[in-house]
């Protein structure tokens, strides 16, 4: 099968090609530096000949409100214009869970509007929404700090491993396309300030967590229920201890 990931040379990206190319399957590795650009649409028409599958895991370079949404609405009308040309059966996306429910979130906004396209294109798909990388929890410390003070919120959290993602990826693309949404998360829930104490706690940072209701989530205000599934979601394996021991012994 013949399988196009776009954002192929990224964290999710390289480890879905990974497992991919290990069942055996024709895996194009899509990114601008590869002269496949889903901005431009340069070589998008050549990578899509005989494609069955295309993983959309491209991501905005910027975070600003309206760049990050005009990069996902022209990269994702780009994408599914050049798949239905080509006959693709199964277009599959990584979004975020709970962006619905966070409106003041520009990211998030950003994703709605991609999903929406991808609902509104005819061409079958999946959409994997998943919780937060837990690879990304030292950003969010840093993003929420001021001085040696980091302010979350006590909203619930379930971060999930970069590896767990990848896996669920590449399961769900090469099964048969849902037409609808399947939400992953990681296999531990606590509050957000917990998790990323016991973040810094491990990896030495000696800055202190703050339990703060009113802190922003990247802009967005954070209710208990706001970053975790609401109903059934597949779960990783992978939680936070064995991730850190993971890390540690890869550095």
């Amino acid at each position: 099968m013949k399988i196009v990931v776009i954002g192929g040379t990224g964290l999710i990206g390289s480890k879905t090609v990974a497992i991919l190319r290990q069942g055996c399957h024709e895996v194009v590795a899509a990114s601008p530096r590869s002269g496949i650009n889903s901005i431009t649409g340069e070589g998008l028409k050549e990578a899509m000949v005989g494609a069955q599958v295309v993983i959309d895991l491209a991501n905005s370079p910027s975070f600003e409100d309206k760049a990050v949404l005009d990069f996902f609405e022209t990269s994702g009308r780009n994408l599914l214009m050049a798949e239905g040309a080509a006959g693709v059966r199964h277009h599959v996306a990584l979004s975020i869970v709970g962006i619905e429910r966070t409106p003041d979130n520009g990211y998030f906004r950003a994703k709605v509007g991609q999903e929406k396209l991808i609902e509104a294109s005819g061409i079958p798909y999946t959409v994997i929404r998943s919780t937060q990388f837990m690879e990304f929890l030292g950003g969010i410390a840093t993003s929420s700090a001021d001085g040696n003070i980091v302010r979350l919120s006590p909203g619930l959290f379930q971060p999930i491993a970069a590896d767990d993602v990848a896996a669920v990826v590449a399961d769900v693309a090469l099964a048969t396309p849902l037409s609808g949404i399947v939400e992953i998360a990681g296999p531990e829930r606590a509050p957000f300030n917990h998790i990323v104490a016991g973040y810094l706690k491990a990896v030495g940072d000696p800055r202190e967590v703050v339990c703060d209701p009113e802190a922003r989530y990247f802009g967005g205000r954070v209710e208990e229920h706001s970053l975790v599934p609401l109903g059934e979601a597949r779960l990783g394996r992978i939680g936070l201890d064995e991730w850190l021991r993971r890390s540690h012994a890869g550095a």
